[in-house]
């Protein structure tokens, strides 16, 4: 592991990134002790707080675990996709509401992502998963549910659908899709959508997966992302006229 002295990148990152760079390499493989703070100073020819800070940012990636105690210090993490959920989910939201990505490329590839899931879904999804669906539909139907619940319940009903497929790479890469994309979809178009319709395409949605019918629920889902795309156009088109 060693840095560019001729870089005038932060100290701190060159080093994160060097042992990044060796942990996927696996010239530090899973649950290896890192070499003291001190070891690392020396070896990098770096001050202590460098070092330091270059640890905080891997262990803010899960990329190490700190141990304290005799036998502690800092080990390489076992990575697993379900910590890496928030990450997705947090870089998600920020290209979002920092306007990198136009609602109708978020709603592209929510949409393009969800139904590659479909095919898997329609043949893996577990009566659990398919329960939860049902029991999120339901809840959709009640009268007097707040907008706010009703945005977690469509979240929780797509979460449902895409874990079905029982893939945790598609798990992985559609966390940021539905738990940033999609509340983002609801907040803009909330005020138009027609939530009985809303219902009646996830009901119908439910059905194709208990059925194990691929086709027709990857069908009921391109309806559920155009119906998605006209909201949008409409709530656009009527802010753009009250200015």
């Amino acid at each position: 592991m060693k840095i560019d002295p001729e870089s005038t990148a932060d100290l701190s990152v060159q080093i994160a990134q060097s042992i990044k760079d060796a942990i996927i390499s696996g010239e530090l493989p899973v649950d290896e002790r890192l070499p003291s703070e001190s070891e690392l100073a020396d070896q990098f020819d770096v001050s202590r707080s460098s070092v330091r800070e270059a640890l905080k940012r891997l262990a803010a990636q899960s990329l190490i675990r700190t141990q304290r105690g005799a036998t502690g210090g800092a080990f390489v993490n076992h990575l697993k996709f379900e910590n890496a959920y928030h990450q997705q989910i947090t870089t998600s939201s920020l290209l979002l509401s920092m306007n990198e990505v136009s609602f109708e490329t978020a709603c592209e590839a929510r949409f393009t992502l969800e139904r590659a899931c479909v095919p898997l879904a329609a043949q893996r999804r577990t009566a659990d998963q398919l329960a939860t669906m049902r029991a999120e539909t339901f809840r959709q139907s009640q009268p007097g549910l707040t907008d706010e619940a009703f945005c977690a319940s469509d979240v929780a009903f797509h979460r449902a659908l895409v874990d079905g497929a029982d893939n945790p790479v598609l798990s992985y890469q559609l966390a940021g899709a539905v738990e940033a994309m999609q509340p983002l979809m609801n907040m803009i178009t909330f005020s138009a959508r027609d939530r009985a319709k809303i219902v009646d395409l996830h009901t119908k949605i439910a059905d194709a997966l208990e059925s194990h019918d691929a086709e027709t629920c990857d069908q009921i889902l391109n309806d559920l992302m155009h119906y998605t795309t006209e909201l949008a156009h409409s709530v656009f088109a009527k802010r753009k006229k009250d200015k």
